[in-house]
């Protein structure tokens, strides 16, 4: 019998107060915008980074409120530069007024783009939740180094969730700002074509391979336990295996009989509300096209209807 692998343990007890800045780690301050969800659970974390000069990490969606409660923390302090994980609008749609009001220039990974041509008459069903048209003053690469103070961030592209994510290292410290591409609330929506599967799993061994082991990520709780077999690292191999499974599941429904991704989905999710089918939904897409581009799958393309997918 093959060897259990391990279930990633979800944090959903967390309840910040909404605006209200908190000091997560040395000179790292989080602030929880008001847009909770299905797909941002208690809200977008923006981060200050820093003691005398800033970095702010995801501003997060333009809410006038989130905007004051930034301001407040910044305290007059001078922000050396606004950084984006990636450019969906609940992580960067406050960046330019932030910008004008603090005179930082706003560094991220490039305009958004999607991870792979769209098909045609293909419906992106995330277009609008994209920030399409802000454009980096400097853009980050893998490798790069960005520094405030006596603090430095080392720049890792971690594409997936979307092709221009990035996430950022404290140089020196066990601490990593990991967007949405590692969170502790729930797995991270990949949705075809603006992210890809194949990428997602690339990144997630990625990050296994560095040092940094506790992660503050885009939505819910800092992942941060002190016991080295439960520490961030430890929930990024358990979500690498979840998305394995989740593979395994789709062959399986596939085999018996399942043959549209709706199909799939509701033998996989029986007994989910609209929000979260539509989520899977996409996320299954995903998944069945990383698998088609391993062989595992055959997907039988119609005009203006499903396709149809089968066992290679």
């Amino acid at each position: 019998m093959p060897p259990t692998r391990p279930s990633p343990a979800f944090l959903t007890d967390f309840h910040p107060v909404v605006g209200q800045p908190t000091n997560v780690a040395p000179n790292i301050v989080s602030i929880c915008a008001p847009n909770a969800g299905p797909y941002t659970f208690t809200g977008t974390n923006s981060y200050l980074v820093g003691e005398n000069d800033l970095l702010i990490i995801d501003p997060g969606p333009a809410e006038k409120a989130h905007l004051d409660a930034i301001e407040k923390a910044i305290g007059g302090r001078r922000v050396q530069a606004i950084l984006l994980t990636h450019t969906h609008t609940d992580h960067s749609s406050l960046a330019p007024e932030l910008s004008q009001r603090t005179g930082a220039p706003i560094w991220f990974g490039g305009q958004h783009r999607l991870s792979r041509p769209r098909r045609p008459f293909e419906i992106n069903l995330i277009h609008g939740s994209c920030d399409w048209s802000l454009r980096p003053e400097r853009t980050l690469a893998d490798g790069d180094v960005v520094e405030t103070g006596n603090t430095r961030l080392q720049v890792i592209e971690t594409p997936g969730h979307c092709a221009n994510h990035l996430a950022f290292g404290v140089v020196g410290t066990r601490y990593l700002f990991s967007g949405d591409h590692v969170m502790g609330w729930n797995s991270t929506l990949v949705a075809t074509p603006d992210g890809s599967m194949a990428a997602y799993f690339a990144s997630l061994e990625k990050l296994l391979n560095l040092e940094w082991t506790h992660y503050f990520p885009g939505h819910g709780a800092p992942i941060v336990h002190e016991d080295t077999d439960r520490n961030a690292k430890s929930f990024a191999r358990a979500l690498l295996s979840h998305r394995q499974v989740r593979n395994r599941q789709i062959l399986e429904a596939i085999g018996k009989g399942s043959q549209t991704v709706r199909q799939v989905v509701t033998a996989i999710y029986p007994e989910a509300g609209t929000a979260i089918r539509i989520a899977a939904a996409m996320t299954v897409q995903a998944h069945v096209e990383y698998l088609c581009e391993r062989g595992k799958l055959r997907i039988r393309r119609r005009l203006f209807r499903p396709p149809l997918l089968e066992r290679a």
